[in-house]
């Protein structure tokens, strides 16, 4: 008898991610369904189950082409719902899902079915395949293209000026291409390693307590039926088992998958800032119709990214749960059997901020003349707001009268700032009041070859976007390193 499949009405789930994420990215829905639903477990521990009986007549010498091709006809012929209709009377899954499979395969391999395995030879097995194959198809190929993104956006603005931020406050100029090359840089290592580590994840074969008592019962290299039973799945053993695989592997991986969506929600705090009406520096795109607040029509919220932050809050701290899932009592308890579950949770939250974040960057636009005017302070002159106009030259000027053998230089500079600050002048008029230092800094300039001549010093201070280091080198270039990173096969 077919089992029926229940349906829900999506506005009567229980899960945010099931309504209202589901319906906003239909597409990155479906492509985490074969590998992170409940259709998409079931199925993998069927896989699972096939490649054991795959490997027992490899072993045996009794399989043919034609009997492979009817094992995973069987395979596909098991519905989920079948099996949880099963689970009602043994009251265990994996029981559940064997007896459904051997009304399905060739009654002559039945015996086959589970032969030698524990439940967890299936479960954590198909775990590892299930994971790595959505970190694969999906979490990679929206990290890298997010990264790309990243590495266009910082490449095209790698010139853009802007003024450099510490502890809040302006510090010295960088570039708009550098402060996103910073993520660029961050989030291209954190890609690398979780295709490292996706590639790390193990199965096992080894029985209830990791020893291969059973399958010592059946074959004289219980190992060898191992790697057989693996390689049907593209996985290998784990070095040692219990009744589990060693937790380190998918941990490992899990916390990788949370410093890159910390830096993600890094990124999308400073996006933030950076939209606000007293900085106003980077605007998120706006639809046209789209509305910013029910009651304020000129708002334009930064809503994308403050959304991006808000899923790193809600699924950050799962962290801790997969830390718990690494103790075991023994060669196995029962208490990650619930929580291991919502690994598939914090994978769609993941991804639902990757996803969104490009969203962000595709439409992320600079405003050039606002970053100019909060680069140089005011241009008009006066104190705003406790900056001291073209005052982040600072730096240079102590740096160069310094060079140029005034040992207190760094006091100096300061007490022409307070006179800028208090005076309401810009620190380029202030430097100008005194004659004497503007011309030690003129001369070493001349030397160094910043300007071509001594008298050029002061236009160089009424300009503090030309002091940016080797910011527009270091965007540029690690654009293009990431870049050709992700591209690589």
């Amino acid at each position: 008898m077919e089992a029926s499949i229940k349906t829900r009405n999506i506005f009567r789930n229980i899960s945010p991610i099931d309504h209202r994420y589901s319906i906003s990215e239909e597409a990155l829905f479906d492509s985490l369904a074969p590998w992170i639903s409940e259709e998409a477990s079931v199925s993998a521990c069927v896989k699972a189950e096939i490649a054991l009986m795959i490997a027992h007549l490899t072993v045996r010498g009794g399989l043919t082409p034609a009997l492979k091709a009817e094992l995973e006809k069987a395979a596909a012929a098991v519905d989920p719902a079948e099996v949880y209709a099963e689970e009602e009377k043994t009251r265990h899954n994996i029981r559940a899902l064997v007896n459904v499979i051997k009304r399905k395969v060739p009654p002559e391999t039945a015996p086959l079915v589970h032969l030698g395995a524990t439940s967890v030879d299936i479960l954590d097995t198909s775990l590892s395949y299930r994971i790595r194959g959505v970190t694969r198809e999906v979490v990679l190929p929206h990290l890298k293209k997010l990264e790309i993104l990243l590495c266009n956006f910082a490449e095209k603005e790698a010139a853009t000026a802007q003024v450099g931020r510490t502890h809040g406050q302006h510090a010295v100029p960088i570039t708009v291409g550098f402060a996103i090359a910073e993520y660029v840089s961050r989030l291209g290592k954190s890609i690398l390693e979780i295709e490292r580590l996706a590639e790390q994840l193990k199965g096992k074969l080894a029985g209830a307590v990791g020893a291969y008592n059973a399958t010592s019962m059946i074959v004289k290299d219980p190992e060898e039926l191992e790697r057989l039973y693996l390689a049907e799945l593209g996985l290998e053993p784990s070095e040692h088992s219990t009744q589990l695989v060693e937790p380190e592997y998918l941990l490992r991986l899990l916390l990788e998958f949370n410093v890159a969506f910390g830096i993600i929600a890094n990124l999308a705090d400073d996006l933030r800032n950076l939209q606000r009406s007293e900085i106003g520096e980077l605007r998120e795109g706006f639809a046209a119709d789209q509305v910013g607040s029910s009651t304020m029509p000129q708002k334009r919220n930064p809503w994308n990214s403050e959304h991006v932050k808000s899923l790193w809050k809600a699924f950050m701290p799962r962290v801790t749960t997969f830390f718990m899932d690494q103790i075991s009592e023994h060669q196995r308890d029962l208490s990650n059997s619930a929580s291991q579950r919502f690994i598939a949770d914090y994978v769609a939250g993941f991804c639902l901020a990757i996803s969104r974040m490009s969203g962000v960057i595709e439409g992320l636009g600079a405003d050039r003349e606002r970053l100019l005017k909060n680069l140089r302070g005011d241009a008009s002159g006066g104190i705003s707001g406790g900056v001291i106009p073209g005052g982040i030259l600072a730096e240079p000027a102590y740096i160069l009268l310094a060079e140029s053998g005034v040992s207190d230089a760094h006091e100096v500079i300061r007490k022409i700032t307070l006179k800028a600050e208090k005076e309401s002048l810009s620190f380029a008029a202030a430097l100008s009041a005194d004659p004497e230092v503007l011309a030690r800094i003129g001369k070493k300039m001349a030397e160094l070859g910043i300007v071509s001549n001594a008298a050029d010093a002061l236009s160089w201070f009424e300009k503090p976007e030309q002091y940016n280091g080797l910011a527009v080198k270091k965007a540029k270039n690690l654009a293009v390193k990431y870049r050709e990173l992700m591209q690589k096969k």
